[in-house]
Order: C-alpha cells, then structure tokens, then sequence
C-alpha cells in the first residue's frame, strides 16, 4: 500500500481524537490546551494504509503516539478516515492500552483499558476491558467499561466482574488554617 502523509486538517482532527481520551476523568477536568497545537509523533514497528476516503491504517508493534504531554500506547491502533477523509475514530488495543496526560493545572491522568476507542464524529470516548482512569488529586474509577461524553463531561461506568463500578472521589485539597496570634502574658507599659 501507499503511504500519503495527512493533511494538517487531518492531523489536527486525528489529535483532537487521541487529546479527547486525556478527558476522561471521574470529575471534570480539561485535557492540556496546548497540547493540540503542538506536533504529533506516531511511531510503531508497522504500518499499513493510507489516507483515503472510506478506508483505515493500522499500526501495529509498540504504537506510541504522542503530542504534548499526551501519550498513548498500546499493541495496535486503528484510523478510520470518513468519505471526506477526515478521521472519524481512532481505536487502540494492548495489554493494556494506556493513555497520559497532563492538564492545565499540571494533574496526571492516567487511563489503561484493553481497548481506548474514540468516536471523533460524536465525542465518546470508550475505555473497555478491565477499564481505569486516575487523576492525580481528584480520584479514579473503575470499570469494564467507562464512557466519557467529551462534550458535556458526563461519564458512565459498568462492570461484569463483581456487578460493580468502583470509584473514588478525594476531597480538594483546602489551605491551611492561619497561626493564631501569639498573645503578651506581659501587662502593656511593663518591660
């Protein structure tokens, strides 16, 4: 097959799918910005496809893309180009696949799953298979499946094993209370 490189369009949509997985997280909280305007690394062992209407590449062996502070890894990941040959969906899959990221205020999410499978046309992310999401300082959940509308934010969680979807919200960090004032135990005009 024939490699073409993607258009900048492309790119941007392709990174805006991989960035909305750095979105998952129990409570609110938006993906680094900046991290959509900065170059995307792709790299794996194989490659096959091309950017054409209607058609999909595959990466396989140690798939590592990245942009930003985003990262995410897995044994395979699948780009489905829609009939204008913008990236409809991407879909990783390993052992686990694993998705990083930093947000603004500098918090790590993590997320592992056996398959991260983002819909770029309607903005769900889906997290199955022995699915985690963590975020330094906020929480984390537990799952067979959790999906994250990136639009509205809402996350949905279910679970097979022990019929349960776990999850763990910490409480925000508050400031320290002020010292109290050290009082004199010596009366005013006396040394």
């Amino acid at each position: 097959m024939t490699f073409m490189p993607p258009s900048r369009r492309a790119s941007a949509r392709f990174a805006l799918a991989v960035a909305a997985l750095g979105l998952l997280a129990a409570q609110p909280a938006l993906a680094r910005k900046s991290d959509r305007q900065q170059e995307m690394q792709v790299a794996a062992k194989n490659f096959d496809g091309f950017q054409k209407p209607n058609s999909v590449s595959t990466l396989t062996g140690n798939v590592v893309i990245t942009q930003g502070t985003l990262k995410a890894t897995g044994a395979q990941a699948k780009v489905y180009f829609d009939a204008d040959t913008q990236i409809s969906r991407v879909v990783i899959t390993g052992s686990p696949a694993h998705l990083e990221q930093l947000d603004d205020n500098g918090n790590l999410m993590l997320g592992d799953a056996a398959t991260l499978d983002y819909d770029n046309l309607k903005g769900i992310a889906v997290l199955s298979g022995n699915a985690s999401v963590t975020q330094k300082g906020r929480g984390d959940a537990r799952g067979d499946r959790l999906t994250y509308n990136t639009e509205t934010s809402q996350m949905t969680g279910e679970s097979a094993g022990d019929g349960m979807v776990h999850m763990t919200f910490k409480p925000k960090s508050q400031p320290a209370a002020p010292a109290p004032a050290r009082s004199s135990s010596a009366p005013q005009g006396q040394p």
